[in-house]
């Protein structure tokens, strides 16, 4: 605490950006638009509260809007390093901005090329007649949907590649059948998402034993929210919860 008190400005003034930022959010406001604002009342409040670091990060001999400028600049797009005197805190404040971002950018552009090209050339089709075989009722839907994005999570290896897919692969059939969308979301969500961290050679689990430092079969067994998420959601579906339909 007092390596945190000793480098920050603890003020209730923080508070504004997460409160305004779930207003925004719980008016349903578009996405984009959320996370510019977000970003730029982050900027000022900042500006604002944490004058005397942002100074410092910029490493500017300045004490005008130069230095505050930079400094700012240097937090949104490159990394930052905050020294503290607390080595675990170091690392919990280091930040690489909008550039440590890029690879996860990069893989969803990848994703997003990989799924179009399969539809393009129509693979994703001849897929699938196969899968939609077996696929005649709600819940026989949704189990195609989680299995689909399971499967692609242990084929694959990263969750994005696994929502993007499964999401491309059952859009159209979701809308045909008048299915609304976040009955797809949430089944993807179910398949992709929360079984990530379970596939060892995964991102997501490679990420999480690294940081952790235990392994995933080891942490596997006391992941019940991950294991029976997706039996959940199809059970709830068999049982037609929650399942709306567009009105015709």
């Amino acid at each position: 605490m007092e390596g945190l008190q000793r480098t920050f400005v603890i003020s209730p003034w923080l508070l504004i950006v997460p409160v305004l930022t779930g207003v925004m959010i719980a008016r349903r406001w578009p996405s984009m638009v959320v996370l510019f604002l977000a970003i730029l009342l982050a900027v000022v409040v900042a500006l604002v509260v944490q004058t005397d670091l942002v100074r410092t990060i910029s490493g500017h001999s300045g004490v005008g809007l130069l230095a505050s400028y930079k400094g700012m600049m240097q937090v949104c797009y490159g990394s930052t390093n905050i020294e503290t005197g607390l080595p675990m805190l170091n690392e919990l404040v280091h930040t690489s901005g909008m550039g440590g971002m890029m690879p996860t950018i990069w893989l969803i552009i990848c994703a997003q090329t990989f799924g179009g090209a399969l539809t393009a050339t129509g693979q994703l089709q001849d897929l699938m007649k196969y899968i939609l075989r077996a696929a005649h009722g709600t819940a026989s839907l949704v189990a195609s949907t989680v299995g689909t994005a399971l499967f692609c999570n242990i084929a694959m290896a990263d969750q994005y590649l696994s929502i993007m897919l499964s999401s491309s692969m059952f859009k159209e059939t979701y809308r045909q059948r008048g299915y609304e969308s976040r009955l797809l979301s949430r089944s993807c969500e179910d398949g992709a998402t929360v079984t990530s961290v379970l596939v060892p050679w995964n991102t997501c689990g490679l990420t999480q034993s690294t940081v952790l430092g235990v392994a995933t079969i080891t942490y596997l067994p006391y992941c019940f929210f991950n294991i029976l998420s997706p039996l959940t959601s199809i059970i709830v579906a068999s049982f037609g919860w929650k399942v709306k339909r567009h009105e015709k």
